[in-house]
């Protein structure tokens, strides 16, 4: 999905997950952050629930979207990108992340998914850049030079 419009592909098998602020980015007015954003949705990475309600919200409340426009962006959202459901398993790991990372438990969330997913890669802005959670996963923040 870039800017408003789905690939229409099956997701890639590249291990990488994107935060909210990364979809979010694809419909900002700076030039810079647009063309990162993209980048990384043409790869169609994983998302998850929380992603996805965030991204609504954010539609809803700071672009001022309306109910059509933003359903219809969530559902390219979905159809282009590997889903993450909310999951009893997923919460227990966002317990464990939270405490054992530090961090909120919001983030715990997103890392937790990007964990259980098989991701090397979390694209976020929300964590330290170069971060590694788990010895698998590293937090890499592609707005740092944007």
């Amino acid at each position: 999905m870039t800017a408003g419009r789905s690939t229409g592909q099956n997701c890639t098998t590249v291990p990488a997950f994107a935060d909210t602020n990364v979809v979010v980015y694809a419909f900002s007015k700076d030039d810079a952050k647009i063309a990162v954003a993209e980048g990384i949705l043409e790869k169609q990475p994983t998302i998850s629930v929380q992603v996805i309600s965030e991204f609504l919200n954010v539609c809803r409340i700071k672009l001022g979207m309306d109910v059509p426009t933003r359903h219809k962006l969530a559902r390219e959202l979905i159809a282009g990108c590997n889903g993450v459901a909310l999951e009893p398993r997923l919460v227990e790991k966002a317990m464990e992340v939270e405490v054992q990372g530090r961090i909120s438990y919001w983030d715990a969330l997103i890392v937790a998914a990007a964990l259980l997913s098989g991701c090397d890669t979390l694209y976020t802005e929300d964590l330290q850049h170069g971060r590694t959670f788990d010895g698998q996963l590293t937090v890499v923040n592609p707005f740092v030079a944007a």
